[in-house]
């Protein structure tokens, strides 16, 4: 586990535990979304990171970009991360925050990698294996990458499932050294 999920792990289950509590998974979903993507705008980072700026001031700015998009409790996350200078963190707690509600809902999300594009069949099938294997609803991502030669590669959380010929070139490769 890397130190930034050490350190936004705690913010993502209590956001998650009071989403829970309020019966608002999906807004609290919404929400942390949507500022994590305004903290990881390269112009944004830059002001995070400029010591020169206050929090009030980095507060401010936070609350005339997210007009609308905040409720008082999401005001009041943003205030903590950024006196406890977490607000970086915004992105990993989003990150870790739909995680837990993928895990309470009981499905997966996997991003599947694929040497050339899927027929819907392919599709319906890739996905009830995946269902099957992972014992769980599966919700995929597929892209197209071509360096694959072949076959796929699916990530779903820390699991890594590679079918892909580039794959097994590079496995046969170790072993003949």
């Amino acid at each position: 586990m890397s130190e930034l999920s050490t350190l936004a792990r705690p913010y993502a289950e209590a956001v998650f535990k009071r989403a829970l509590e309020t019966d608002a998974t999906e807004k609290w979903s919404n929400t942390l979304a949507f500022v994590a993507a305004v903290v990881n705008d390269s112009e944004f980072s830059a002001i995070i990171d400029n010591p020169k700026v206050s929090n009030e001031r980095l507060i401010g700015l936070l609350f005339d970009i997210c007009q609308g998009q905040l409720e008082t409790e999401s005001e009041n996350l943003l205030k903590l991360l950024v006196k406890n200078d977490r607000l970086s963190l915004a992105g990993q707690i989003s990150a870790l925050y739909e995680a837990s509600k993928a895990e309470a809902e009981g499905y997966v999300d996997v991003d599947v990698s694929a040497a050339y594009a899927f027929t819907k069949e392919d599709e319906k099938a890739f996905t009830a294996s995946l269902e099957k294997m992972l014992d769980k609803t599966v919700h995929l991502t597929i892209s197209v990458d071509k360096s694959l030669i072949g076959g796929f590669i699916a990530k779903a959380g820390d699991r890594v499932i590679d079918g892909s010929i580039k794959g097994q070139l590079q496995t046969m490769q170790k072993t003949l050294q």
